[in-house]
C-alpha cells in the first residue's frame, strides 16, 4: 500500500534571520505534524513541548538581536548513537541508555547556528543494519509506504525527514546507514569524508569507519548544515581538516564513470530500470558518462562484514552484548559476536588489501569527476526482512560498503523514479576530500545550482587567458578553482596587450582615477593550487594585490613595469574579451 507523505510544513528554504516564520512557529508546525503523522516508531526520545518552544524561543531572541543564524529555527532530528546533553543516549538498546552531559560536536555545531532539536530517533540497534527494523522500539516504516523498511540504520532521521517534521536528519553511515534510507524515502544524504565531520560524542560502530552524515529534503539544506558541522575538533583523533590542495569545484564539463551491466547484477529490475534512466537524464544534462570496472571496489565492500574489520564491531559493544542482554536485538548481537572471531593476522591481510584497492580506486577515477551508482538494490517490505534479516541487508549494502573503507566521500540524491512512480536513489561517490567535486556533480545530476560545502581556499582575480572561455582556464580547472562571480576593478588600472603566446593581457596600477574599471572573474582556489599557480606563472606575469569596484583587496594578475611599456594600451575596452571581440 503507498501512501503520500504529505506536504512538509516547514519551509526548509528558510535558513536565515528575516525569514517570515519564527522559530517558534516553526517548532509548533513540526509538534502538529508530529501529531498528523502518528509514527511513534520514529522516535526513542522526542523532547517535551516546553523545552522545545523554549529552545525556539531563545533562538528568535538571538535573531531578535542581530545574530546571523545560518541554520535559524530548523528542526533536527538526532540518531539516538549521537549525544544531546540531558537526553539519553541508548544506541537502540535500552540497557544501554546513559544521559551525557555533553553534545556531539555536530549537533552542537548545528545548535550554535540557530537549529532546535526535536528529540532522539530510532535506528537499527548499535547502527548495525540496513533495513531500519532492528530495534526494540519498532520497525520503522518508509515514509511513504508503510509495509516496506525505512531502510537505515539512521532510520528515524530520515524518516523525520521525509514526513516533513524535521528540516535536518542526523545519521551515522558506516556502510551505507545514512545513504540508504536517504534513497528509499526520497531524499538527500551527505556522507562527508571520513573525519570532515567530527564523531566525538557519537557511539562507535566501527570507530575507523564512522561518520556523521546529513539528511534533508534538499541539497542546499544538506550542504549548509553540513558545512555547519564540518571542522576538526580535537576532542576526536580521527577529525581532519580540509589538505591545501583540496579541490573546489567540478569540471566545467563533468565527466562521470559508471558501472558496466554487470555489476548491476545486484538490483532488482525496477531499480536497474531506473537507474538506466537516471543515466540518460544525466547526459541529457550535458554530463558525459562511461562504463569502468568496478569489481574491485564491490570486492573489498565484502570485507566490511565477512573479513576482520569486523572486529571493530566487537572492539565497540562486543564485551556489553556479551552479558545476554534481554533488550538486544538477535540478529544485531549474532554479528557482533561473530565480530570476535577474526584474528589478527587476517585484519592485517584485510587491511592491506584495503589500502591496495583504495590506490586502484584512485586509478579507476582519474579523469572523472565522480562515480555514479544505485545507492541501494531494491526496496523490501517489513515482512520480507523478518522471513531473510541477513541475506537482504546483505545485498542493499552492495553499492555502499566500500565507500569508507575505501576512505571515499558520497553525496545521495533522487534519481529517476521507477516505473511505478517510487523512489530511487543514486549516489554520486568521489575521492578523500573531493567533497565539493561530488556535490556540484549531484547538483548537476537534480539541476540545480550547487551550494558551497568546502569553504576554505583563496581568491584569485584573473583578467586575461584563465578567463572562462579563454585558451588558459584549464589551467585553474585542473587545481580545481572554483568560479565564483564576475567583477570590475576600481578606476585606478589600465589594460594592456602583452607581446606573448598566447596573447594576454596585462593589468597595471596607476593611481586613483588614472585608469578605468577593467572586466574580469573571481575563483576559489586553494592555498596550494594558489602556490603550483604562482611556481607555474611565466614571465612577465605577476600576482599582485588588486583592488575592486567595491573596495575588496584580492589576489590578482599583473604584470612587470618593462612589459607594459613596450604593450598596447587597450583600456578603452574595458576588458580583455571585449578587446579580442573588437578584432584589433
Amino acid at each position: 500500500m503507498t501512501v503520500s507523505t504529505g506536504s512538509a510544513t516547514n519551509d526548509s528554504a528558510a535558513l536565515a534571520p528575516g525569514s517570515a516564520i519564527t522559530a517558534t512557529e516553526r517548532a509548533r508546525n513540526a509538534l502538529r505534524r508530529i501529531e498528523e503523522v502518528d509514527r511513534p516508531e520514529v522516535w526513542i526520545t522526542l523532547r517535551d513541548t516546553t523545552g522545545i518552544l523554549a529552545d525556539a524561543a531563545a533562538v528568535d531572541a538571538r535573531v531578535a538581536a542581530g545574530e546571523s543564524l545560518p541554520l535559524a529555527g530548523l528542526l533536527v532530528a538526532v540518531k539516538d548513537n549521537v549525544d544531546v546533553a540531558g537526553i539519553p543516549t541508548t544506541s537502540g538498546c535500552p540497557e544501554f541508555a546513559y544521559t551525557p552531559e555533553t553534545t556531539a560536536t555536530g549537533v552542537a555545531r548545528l545548535v550554535e547556528a540557530g537549529a532546535v532539536v526535536l528529540g532522539k530517533t530510532n535506528l537499527d540497534q548499535f547502527a548495525t543494519g540496513l533495513v531500519g527494523s532492528r530495534s526494540p522500539y519498532g520497525a520503522v516504516r518508509s515514509a511513504w509506504d508503510p509495509e516496506r523498511v525505512s531502510g537505515g540504520s539512521s532510520s528515524g532521521s530520515a524518516v523525520a525527514v521525509g514526513l516533513g517534521i524535521a528540516d535536518i536528519g542526523i545519521g551515522t553511515d558506516t556502510a551505507g546507514s545514512g545513504r540508504v534510507p536517504a534513497a528509499l524515502n526520497g531524499i538527500v544524504g551527505i556522507k562527508a569524508t571520513l573525519g570532515v565531520i567530527p564523531t566525538y560524542g557519537v557511539v562507535p560502530a566501527c570507530i575507523d569507519y564512522d561518520c556523521l552524515t546529513v539528511l534533508a529534503r534538499d541539497l542546499d539544506l544538506a550542504t549548509a548544515a553540513a558545512a555547519v558541522m564540518a571542522g576538526p575538533d580535537p576532542r576526536d583523533a580521527r577529525s581532519r581538516s580540509w589538505p591545501a590542495d583540496v579541490r573546489l569545484a567540478a569540471s566545467s564539463a563533468i565527466r562521470l564513470a559508471v558501472p558496466r551491466p554487470e555489476d548491476l547484477d545486484a538490483l532488482c529490475d525496477e531499480y536497474r530500470e531506473a537507474f538506466a534512466l537516471t543515466v540518460v537524464a544525466a547526459q541529457q544534462r550535458g554530463i558525459d558518462v562511461d562504463e569502468v570496472d568496478i569489481s574491485p571496489l564491490l570486492d573489498a565492500a565484502t570485507l566490511l562484514y565477512d573479513g576482520a574489520v569486523v572486529a571493530e564491531r566487537y572492539a565497540a559493544v562486543g564485551e556489553f552484548l556479551s552479558a545476554a542482554r534481554t533488550g538486544a536485538d538477535p540478529t544485531v548481537a549474532a554479528i557482533v559476536a561473530g565480530a570476535r572471531k577474526p584474528a589478527a593476522h587476517e585484519l592485517v591481510a584485510d587491511l592491506d588489501t584495503l589500502t591496495r584497492t583504495k590506490a586502484q580506486a584512485v586509478r579507476l577515477l582519474d579523469g572523472f569527476d565522480g562515480l555514479l551508482l544505485p545507492t541501494t538494490t531494491e526496496h523490501p517490505t517489513i515482512a520480507a526482512v523478518q522471513a531473510d534479516p541477513l541475506g537482504i541487508n546483505r545485498r542493499m549494502g552492495t553499492y555502499t560498503n566500500f565507500c569508507n573503507l575505501l576512505d571515499m566521500a558520497a553525496v545521495a540524491v533522487p534519481g529517476q523514479p521507477t516505473a511505478a512512480g517510487n523512489p530511487f536513489g543514486v549516489m554520486v561517490v568521489v575521492p578523500a576530500f573531493h567533497d565539493q567535486i561530488g556535490i556540484d556533480v549531484a547538483a548537476a545530476l537534480t539541476g540545480g545550482t550547487a551550494p558551497l560545502f568546502v569553504d576554505s581556499g583563496v581568491d584569485l582575480a584573473v583578467f586575461g587567458a584563465h578567463l572562462r572561455g579563454q585558451p588558459l582556464h584549464f589551467q585553474l580547472e585542473n587545481l580545481g578553482a572554483r568560479f565564483t562571480e564576475e567583477i570590475r576593478t576600481s578606476d585606478a588600472y589600465r589594460l594592456m596587450a602583452l607581446d606573448t603566446t598566447p596573447p594576454k593581457p596585462g593589468l597595471v596600477r596607476h593611481g586613483a582615477g588614472a585608469g578605468a574599471s577593467i572586466a574580469g572573474e573571481l575563483f576559489r582556489i586553494s592555498e596550494a593550487g594558489l602556490g603550483r599557480f604562482l611556481a607555474a606563472l611565466p614571465a612577465p606575469m605577476t600576482l599582485t594585490s588588486v583592488e575592486l569596484s567595491d573596495g575588496r583587496a584580492v589576489v590578482g594578475f599583473g604584470c612587470t613595469h618593462d612589459a607594459a611599456a613596450d604593450a598596447v594600451d587597450i583600456t578603452e575596452f574595458g576588458g580583455w574579451v571585449a578587446y579580442r571581440q573588437s578584432g584589433r
